[in-house]
């Protein structure tokens, strides 16, 4: 069972089994109809689309954030229509060394499935290796039996961020860039600026320059020198998606306990009595 990441050459041996499901999760945040145009145009043989906006999150309200969580068994329905079963193996791609598969990766395990990974290096590491792609479209063998097992302490909301701003027993990370966590930028959010205490890690840094995850030893030195206790981590992001790719790389690197605060920073402005600081 591959639980974290799988390679393109480990992919490549089980693909085409029954027990192997492959999603494709490609996306834009800039272009919402480009990963449905390149899952089109071209994809691993077999592989099904998740939409981030309509498969991997929920309904939007104007203050719970930009991608809230979807609804449980939504998300069920959804894998199943996929022929997902209790002990199936989920592999979700996308670009690479991007959020979008660490996303549906995230949603796997709270809602009680762990045999799921990410393919390292994503689409352009399969390509690179010149492994087979098409524009076919799978068609369902039959419908999945997964059933649910949701996994509530994997999160925290806003009530629980606001309540322990200044309780060392909560320690924030951000994981957007540091223009965005500073203020001095912000292209997707109303208001600039980050949760008062944060800490920030970029989640592109838990990559390599191949788009890979770290080494399990590189990810542990590199947590450490930010500061932070997984046990006390909450991740947060601009809307709870690249929150998951900084998730994935501590449970990666042998660093379990950590939680994530999904609205982030796209529901935290949505209440102005809520604090923000901005600076470096």
């Amino acid at each position: 069972m591959f639980t974290t990441i799988i390679s393109p050459t480990e992919l490549r041996e089980c693909l085409g089994d029954p027990q192997v499901v492959v999603i494709d999760c490609r996306h834009s945040l800039n272009d919402f109809a480009l990963g449905r145009k390149l899952y089109a145009a071209s994809h691993l043989p077999g592989a099904y689309f998740a939409d981030i906006e309509e498969d991997l999150a929920g309904t939007k309200t104007g203050t719970n954030g930009r991608h809230p969580l979807p609804d449980p068994q939504a998300l069920a329905r959804f894998l199943r229509s996929v022929g997902v079963d209790d002990t199936t193996q989920i592999v979700a791609y996308d670009a690479g060394g991007d959020m979008f598969a660490p996303r549906l990766w995230f949603l796997c395990r709270w809602i009680g499935h762990d045999a799921v990974a990410i393919l390292d290096g994503g689409f352009s590491a399969w390509e690179a290796l010149g492994y087979p792609v098409t524009s076919a479209m799978p068609t369902p063998q039959r419908e999945g039996t997964l059933t649910l097992g949701l996994r509530p302490e994997m999160l925290v909301d806003a009530a629980y961020v606001r309540e322990h701003l200044d309780d060392p027993a909560m320690q924030l990370l951000d994981a957007r860039a540091i223009e965005r966590f500073a203020g001095e930028t912000e292209p997707m959010d109303p208001v600039a600026g980050h949760i008062p205490g944060a800490r920030q890690r970029w989640f592109k840094e838990n990559f390599d320059a191949a788009g890979r995850l770290k080494s399990r030893r590189q990810l542990r030195e590199e947590f450490a020198r930010t500061g932070v206790d997984p046990e006390r981590t909450v991740h947060q992001c601009g809307s709870g998606v690249s929150a998951a790719a900084a998730y994935l790389a501590m449970v990666h690197a042998g660093l379990e306990g950590a939680r994530v605060y999904n609205g982030s920073w796209s529901e935290w402005v949505a209440d102005p009595s809520r604090p923000i600081a901005t600076g470096r």
